[in-house]
């Protein structure tokens, strides 16, 4: 009986891994594009840099 409730178990577990991985792989793309396009981006006035550091 433990077996035959195991591998639902486990495929379960390995469906809700793999749909976060994919969500953090698009929001790592997001964050990406968003920290490219602040180098594109550059505010009004001075030549300064949109982060401070």
């Amino acid at each position: 009986m433990v077996p035959l409730l195991l591998v639902p178990l486990i495929v379960l577990i390995l469906f809700g891994a793999g749909f976060a991985v994919k969500a953090l792989w698009w929001i790592a793309v997001l964050a990406l594009i968003l920290w490219l396009l602040g180098f594109v981006v550059r505010p009004q006035g001075r030549t300064s840099r949109w982060y401070r550091w």
